[in-house]
This record gives structure tokens, sequence and C-alpha cells, in this order.
């Protein structure tokens, strides 16, 4: 089956986002009964129903609302402890044959500075992240022929080769274009982590006034099925997301729930990851504030977005200010961006007179990574820069068999604990290092005694004393 584009879709590609029906299920009154009910099912780490998410939307009473925050508290501590998992994006090329409508990379902006990376930039970039502590990587690329799937995989390899001192990257994940099944087979060969796809909105009339025709990403239906294809093409780990302010941020929650329900009742596993980024300032835009998202209804969408997926990774990026991050980390939020820069050559030459020019959009956290770990530390958080599970094999459904029990939770801490350990020695300011010791002994202490325990031990006091790096279980 192809689209109007040409593109071939995977079997039995669907469109399964039906507007009607789930502008239906957020009209009408909260029944508080049924609330409560929803919000113990979610207690008990079981998947909500799209229907039963939108009846968390719609409870927006104070004693509800309160309820739905605390719930996505507890939630997070049963499944993710105070683990926060940190990493940087970086981009790699702003070509873009798209033309939607609020981004600064669109092709009819004349303002954007237009720039792919060579290899030597490439590897700068690599190095100048990797010596301030960075171990995880997400990739950014245009919509453009020149990044293809071979350019993929290769921009990936060169930045798995590149190191400096104790300095390497363990993970790399993806944002980029929908690819057919043989690409996504090339980029999975070149040791990717999760391949991310946002639909930016799921509603169809705003889709396409955002997304003109004319381009790929004016492709409603090749761009839903995007990672429906990277599953039949063997990977088992990629990430959904909306542009909240594009509409209804109800809508669009219910529309992420019904996608990760669809992948997961296809495949036996849903998106590893769900990112909520806001509408945010971008060069050469006018922004539209109809649907802007404020921040107390983006705390709500975060916690129900918790309470509705337990087991997904919940990121949040530094689009947000540092007291909004601060404030929603608690509601389910597992990952964060730090020290991040969104131009293209930005963490080489962020002094540059264009390098506003060469940004996506307009951030709202810009402090360094170390400062940002300071504060998770004094907030009782363990920074994490883990990828055991991914080079370990554990994920897709197998991941799932190991955290639906809360088995993952055992593997997390001690690897999350051993990472922090790294950075603290390597990259860590004097200020950040003693706060973080705190933070580990207090931890350590918490852990119950016996193998595991010994064994964290020994392994931390070889990262200290023996100079030794990357020990995982």
């Amino acid at each position: 089956m192809r689209t109007p584009t040409g593109h071939r879709l995977s079997s039995d590609a669907t469109d399964f986002i039906d507007d009607d029906a789930l502008k239906d299920l957020l009209a009408g009154p909260a029944d508080p009964g049924h609330v409560r009910a929803i919000i113990d099912k979610s207690l008990s780490k079981e998947p909500l129903t799209v229907a039963e998410t939108a009846a968390l939307l719609k409870a927006d009473d104070p004693e509800s609302v309160e309820a739905v925050f605390a719930a996505a508290r507890q939630l997070k501590r049963d499944v993710y402890g105070n683990r926060i998992v940190l990493f940087a994006p970086l981009y790699v090329g702003n070509q873009c044959t798209n033309d939607c409508r609020y981004c600064a990379f669109r092709r009819s902006n004349k303002e954007a500075v237009r720039q792919t990376l060579d290899e030597n930039e490439l590897r700068a970039e690599v190095k100048a992240l990797e010596q301030v502590g960075h171990k995880r990587l997400i990739m950014v690329f245009g919509e453009h022929p020149e990044y293809d799937a071979e350019f993929i995989a290769r921009s990936v390899r060169t930045a798995y080769e590149t190191r400096v001192g104790h300095g390497e990257i363990r993970r790399i994940n993806i944002n980029a274009a929908p690819l057919d099944e043989e690409g996504y087979r090339t980029v999975e060969a070149a040791g990717i982590g999760t391949y991310q796809i946002f639909m930016e909105t799921y509603h169809h009339p705003t889709y396409e006034r955002m997304h003109p025709p004319n381009t790929l990403k004016g492709d409603y239906l090749w761009r839903l099925d995007g990672l429906t294809r990277a599953y039949e093409a063997g990977c088992d780990d990629v990430g959904i997301g909306a542009l909240f302010g594009l509409y209804d941020w109800r809508f669009d929650v219910l529309g992420l729930v019904s996608h990760a329900r669809f992948l997961a009742d296809r495949f036996g596993v849903g998106p590893h990851t769900i990112s909520f980024p806001r509408l945010r300032p971008a060069m050469g835009t006018r922004l539209d504030e109809t649907h802007l998202v404020g921040d107390h209804d983006f705390k709500r969408l975060v916690a129900i977005l918790r309470l509705a997926v337990p087991y997904t990774g919940l990121i949040l990026t530094a689009r947000e200010k540092p007291e909004v991050r601060r404030a929603v980390m608690g509601f389910g939020v597992s990952q964060i961006d730090a020290g991040s820069r969104i131009g293209l050559g930005e963490y080489t030459d962020s002094d540059s007179a264009a390098a506003a020019r060469r940004q996506q959009f307009q951030l709202g956290d810009i402090r360094p990574l170390d400062e940002v770990i300071r504060e998770l530390v004094e907030d009782g958080y363990v920074p994490s820069f883990c990828t055991a599970c991914y080079r370990l094999g554990r994920t897709g459904e197998q991941f799932m068999e190991f955290a639906v029990p809360g088995f993952i939770q055992k593997f997390c801490t001690p690897n999350a604990l051993l990472t922090f350990m790294e950075y603290l020695e390597d990259y860590a300011s004097p200020q950040t290092r003693a706060a973080g010791l705190r933070r580990l002994n207090a931890e350590l202490e918490n852990l119950p005694d016996g193998e595991m325990k010994a064994a964290l031990i020994d392994r931390l006091r070889r990262v200290r004393e023996a100079d030794e790096r990357d020990h995982y279980f």
C-alpha cells in the first residue's frame, strides 16, 4: 500500500485517529466517582484506556486535579524511583523540504542559516559534549533527501567512535523523518537507541493547516504509520510526541495515548518514550497563541500521561524554564535534557552572531549541565547516564518483562549510581561533587544489604580508586 506521495506504507496501514470520537470523549462533565476509580486503577500500574484518560482530562475541579497530582507522584516513585536520566540534543543538519508554520527550519524561511555538519564538525560537537560529561545524545535531522538512512547511520557511527579522555557516547537516539522499512534496518544496524517521530498534532484539520500538502510532512498517514514500519523492520525502541499549543491540549493527550495503545496492541509493546514539548517562539514565525498551554494545564497533562502510560518514559525538554521544569519533575518525568543547544555547531561556537539564525526555536533553560545536576541532587534526585538495558538487549518486550513486575528498578538504581559516580569523578565542579557524594551515600544507605549492594559498593570503589569506567548490571 502506498500514500498519495508514492511512499510504501506498512502492511495493513491504518489511520486509527478518529477526531470525532476523541472529541466526543471530551464532551460533558466528569463523574467524580468514576475519576476516583480510574486513579485507583492507575496506581495498580495498569495502563488506562483512551476513554479513562479522557475522564481524567475532564476532571478539572481542584480536588480531582490534586488527586491526579498525588497519584502521579506516587506512581513516579513506585516505577522509577528518584532517578532522572540526562541527555543532550545534537543537531546535525537543518536543511528541510517541509514548510511547517511553527518551525524556523521550514523551507520558506529565508532568515535561517542552513548548515549540515561535516565529519570534522560533528566530531568537534561530540567532543564538546563529552568534555562536560554527556553519555547520551539525541541526534536531530531536518527532513531532506541529503539526510537519508545511510547519512543518519554514518553520523551515528562517527559519534560513537569519537572519544576524549573518559568521555564516550554510549547511546544515541534519533529524531528524524519517517523512513521505509529498509531505512529503519540501516539505522538500526548502526546501533541507535530510540527512533522518535512526533506527530506534532493528531488533529487532522490542524495537522493539514500546519503542514502544507505539497510536502512530505503534509502526508498525515505516512507520518502516523512511521513507527509501525519501524517495528516491522525490527526496531523495538521508538518514541512518540506532540507539540502542545497547536490544538486543544486535551485532544493531543488522547492522540498520544491512542498511538501508544495502538502500538502496544499490534506489537505487544508500546513506545519507549513520550515527549510533550510546548510551542515556543521561533525565528521567522508568528506565534499563534490560540491554543497555548498554561503552566497549570501543562502540569495536568504531564501527570495524566504518567497515569495513562505507567511504564513509558516521559521526556521533559529544555524548552521549559527552570522553574517549570523543577515544578513538574515530580509528576512523572523520567528524562530531561540539560546543557542543551539547538543550533548547528553551537556546542563549539555558541557565541557566533549567526547562532540565533541556526536555532529551531527558543530554549527556556540554557543552564550548563553541572548546574542542572546540582539542582537535581539538592532536590533529592539521582542524575543518571545509564545505558545498560539497551546495551544488554533489555528493550522492547524484554524491557516490559523486567519493568512490569518492578524488577527494572533493581537494575536502574545501581546503574544510575555508577554513572553518577563517573560524572562526579570526571566532570563535576567541587560544589556539585560534594553535594553529589552526599546524595550518593544517602542512596547507598537506603539500599538493602545483600550481594547486589556489596557488588555495587565494590564497583563504585573501582571507579574512584582504580580509575575504571563503564560498569553496569
